[in-house]
């Protein structure tokens, strides 16, 4: 029993003292020598990148974060944020901003050209049937001008009148009200005041009367009647396109035969994309250059806004109406206006902070110690900002950039 006794004493003084080595040796010096352990600081994109400080990468420009010991603890916030998926939740210490409720006033660069202006054109139509002999114009956008002769018509109607009103001015010399209906009536079908009086002067009929121009202009065809004016119309290709008009064509009474367009009053046609719309008003100011000269500015007003909405390119049209007789600008010169908008009053986020996913817009929200995906709504763009129109607060934060935290090869789950 005695022995047992002291066998046991023995055990209970070697344990006593292997725990006080362990308390007051071992331990301190561990612990000691982990609150001397160096911090050390790095780039989540750039690992090769080690600091003593916090600071910002000098490859991205990111914030530095503390590099975590392999075998130090991590928290069971940091394990929840690790095991969420990975395509909505991303870990990591980014660069953030915050939405800001202001207001913003900007400059919109719209692209535009010249075009005709279809008010200032003339229709040129044969007032009697009759049969083209000769045509002396012969292709598109060939320039005429007032009292140039376009073609010679043979007509046996004109021909009959012609005839009635020499026999009148020869038997009824005296009936001079009938004689003046019926020089009249010679105008109206194409005559010119010259051409009558030499009729009655030579008193022999003429089967060919010459049609004269009754303005200056540039000569389109009739089968762009009712959008020429929109189409750039001087293109080098297409400059000797022929008329559709020939010799030896008959044409009816009343029918056009080409249109005379006008270049002294010309249309600046501008292209507004989808948003900015209701950003311009009618009688506002803007300031045009052309690709000819882009410091030479004309200063103009909105004159119309088309309400009709382009299905091809998401836009509206403005026109500027200007006086060409003194700018001589070709028509299809391509132009670039710019107005000046009335300040906007909202919430706004620098462009870098958003992306794109086809037709989904999303920014990465603050959270813990990551970030999570969140879709948005966008309204307008201007100097490099998006105005929100939904999705995110004033007191949300987000990340600066978020192009860099998405991966090429991951999907992006919004919800």
């Amino acid at each position: 029993m005695n022995k047992y006794l002291k066998y046991g004493l023995v055990v209970l003084v070697i344990s006593i003292i292997g725990f006080t080595i362990y308390f007051f040796a071992i331990k301190p010096d561990n612990h000691t020598e982990s609150s001397h352990e160096k911090e050390v600081y790095t780039c989540s994109m750039h690992p090769e990148i080690i600091r003593d400080k916090p600071g910002n990468c000098p490859i991205c420009g990111m914030t530095l974060v503390k590099k975590v010991n392999e075998n130090q603890n991590v928290d069971s916030t940091s394990i929840e944020d690790l095991l969420q998926p990975t395509d909505n939740f991303i870990v990591g210490n980014y660069q953030t901003t915050k939405p800001k409720d202001t207001t913003i006033s900007s400059e919109i660069t719209l692209p535009g050209l010249v075009a005709y202006d279809p008010n200032a054109a003339v229709n040129i139509a044969t007032r009697i049937s009759g049969r083209i002999e000769k045509m002396y114009v012969n292709y598109k956008y060939q320039r005429v001008n007032k009292g140039q002769k376009l073609f010679d018509l043979y007509s046996p109607e004109l021909l009959t009148e012609q005839q009635n009103f020499i026999y009148l001015i020869i038997n009824d010399a005296q009936n001079t009200s009938i004689i003046k209906a019926a020089k009249q009536k010679l105008f109206l079908y194409g005559m010119t005041r010259n051409q009558i009086n030499a009729l009655a002067t030579a008193k022999r009929v003429n089967p060919i009367i010459s049609i004269y121009s009754p303005a200056n202009g540039i000569v389109q065809g009739t089968e762009s009647m009712t959008n020429g004016a929109t189409v750039p119309m001087q293109n080098a290709n297409v400059v000797t396109e022929n008329l559709t008009v020939k010799e030896g064509d008959y044409v009816t009474k009343n029918e056009v035969v080409f249109r005379l367009f006008n270049t002294d009053k010309v249309w600046g046609i501008f292209n507004v994309l989808q948003g900015y719309s209701s950003l311009i008003k009618k009688n506002q100011s803007i300031r045009i250059s052309s690709e000819l000269d882009e410091k030479d500015f004309i200063d103009a007003k909105v004159n119309f806004i088309e309400t009709q909405f382009n299905q091809a390119d998401k836009s509206n049209r403005i026109r500027i109406y200007l006086n060409n007789n003194i700018l001589k600008l070709p028509i299809g010169l391509r132009l670039q206006g710019v107005i000046e908008t009335n300040p906007i009053q909202g919430i706004w986020v620098e462009k870098e902070a958003m992306v794109s996913i086809g037709n989904k817009k999303i920014v990465f929200l603050k959270m813990n110690n990551g970030f999570k995906v969140k879709e948005i709504k966008m309204g307008i763009e201007i100097n490099g900002f998006i105005q929100i129109i939904d999705g995110i607060s004033v007191q949300d934060t987000i990340a600066k950039n978020a192009q860099y935290l998405i991966d090429s090869e991951s999907f992006i789950k919004t919800e």
